[in-house]
């Protein structure tokens, strides 16, 4: 008997809910606003009972994450920062977490001025060093935090030489694999144990939808999340889930041009006289080009780049015109922003300036626009800055 044919993530993607409705056949699943459901009687269950625990436009979605990154269970919380809080509440008192030197300045504020009240410590390490992942291990050490790419630096982790450290020493590994998305890395296949995503970014896609999705592995694990994720309750809306699902759809189609279009205005940058660096995993001398190509089957559509004179910084994100200056990533719409003042503020001047995010850093979420305008826009305002920095005609 042959094997059904598996569809590809393409397709996937494209089908999230149009085949969930029964009744009607509606191609797009319903919004049901319903927190309460009927019980049809004692002791029985629809298999909803209260929207925190289980909504159906929610499970659907919840259902969806879980296929695109080959796990278990998904549940779809209220933003990225939710995700990580219901995860981060697996642990307590004595608990020491190893956690992505590199690392979103939002998560570090999180592990520090939060979960330290509770008693968990976190140590900052470069996660592809096995030596210095053992170094740092300690007697309570309870899991591994990676995120690769990094933000905003874009160092890579190899996930997979990772699991099998953790693996050995009985550690869970969790991956934010929100820069990537399934559609062009799937950490669970790898060995990991936990995936994290702020789908605000390239999930959503289009700026409009605050959302964070987990997807676990494993039975017992899958269902002390699920524990957490109704405790908390930090779920999302029936309307955000239906949007975020939108979004989804079209990620495959996203994502190329994200990519195309990214690596297009990297390689134009690295020639650039204003510029000194420019930090995207594409290029083949990055030094986790090899492990990217190896786990990944494309490039994200953000890098960063540092200018060669900070005073070169403000003029800069006040010229650009088709670039929006704001914080986030992953929409539609290219995004510049300063990691130094915004999306890293919370991270101690020493340690951030130690990693390389420094005043001369600028992080680009490069949209679906053309190429070729974004090029232009991004050459007016760097010499435009250049002018006012430096004068002369």
């Amino acid at each position: 008997m042959n094997k059904e044919r598996q569809l590809k993530i393409e397709s996937k993607l494209a089908q999230i809910g149009s085949v969930e409705e029964p009744v009607t056949g509606a191609v797009n699943y319903p919004i049901y606003q319903a927190t309460a459901f009927r019980h049809p009687r004692l002791g029985q269950s629809t298999g909803f009972d209260y929207a925190r625990t289980k909504s159906p436009t929610r499970n659907v979605l919840e259902e969806a994450a879980a296929e695109l990154e080959c796990g278990d269970r998904g549940f779809a919380c209220s933003s990225g920062m939710a995700a990580l809080q219901t995860i981060f509440a697996k642990f307590g008192q004595g608990d020491h977490l190893i956690v992505s030197l590199d690392l979103y300045g939002g998560t570090y504020r999180l592990l520090e001025r939060i979960m330290s009240r509770y008693g968990v410590t976190a140590s900052y390490v470069d996660t592809n060093d096995l030596d210095a992942l053992e170094q740092h291990r300690q007697p309570n050490t309870r899991a591994i935090f990676i995120e690769t790419p990094t933000n905003p630096l874009m160092m890579i982790t190899d996930i997979e030489a990772v699991c099998k450290w953790a693996r050995r020493h009985g550690l869970l590994t969790i991956v934010d694999n929100t820069l990537l998305t399934p559609f062009f890395q799937r950490p669970l296949e790898l060995g990991a144990d936990i995936v994290v995503h702020s789908a605000t970014k390239y999930l959503g896609g289009h700026n409009d939808v605050l959302a964070g999705l987990i997807v676990t592995k494993g039975k017992e694990l899958s269902d002390e999340i699920a524990f957490l994720h109704n405790s908390i309750g930090a779920v999302l809306s029936p309307s955000d889930s239906y949007q975020l699902m939108r979004g989804m759809k079209t990620l495959a189609l996203r994502m190329e041009r994200h990519e195309s279009n990214a690596a297009a205005i990297a390689r134009h940058l690295q020639n650039h006289p204003l510029i000194d660096n420019v930090y995207y995993p594409g290029f083949k001398d990055h030094p986790g080009y090899d492990i990217q190509q190896k786990q990944s089957s494309g490039n994200t559509g953000i890098f960063s780049f540092k200018v060669k004179d900070a005073r070169y910084v403000e003029p800069l994100l006040r010229h650009i015109r088709l670039i929006a200056f704001a914080e986030s990533l992953g929409g539609v719409e290219s995004l510049m922003t300063y990691p130094a003042v915004q999306t890293h503020a919370d991270i101690p001047v020493e340690i951030r300036e130690a990693v390389g995010v420094d005043d001369r850093l600028l992080r680009f979420s490069v949209g679906i626009e053309h190429v070729d305008d974004l090029i232009a826009d991004l050459d007016q305002a760097l010499e435009a800055a250049r002018l006012e920095v430096e004068g002369g005609e």
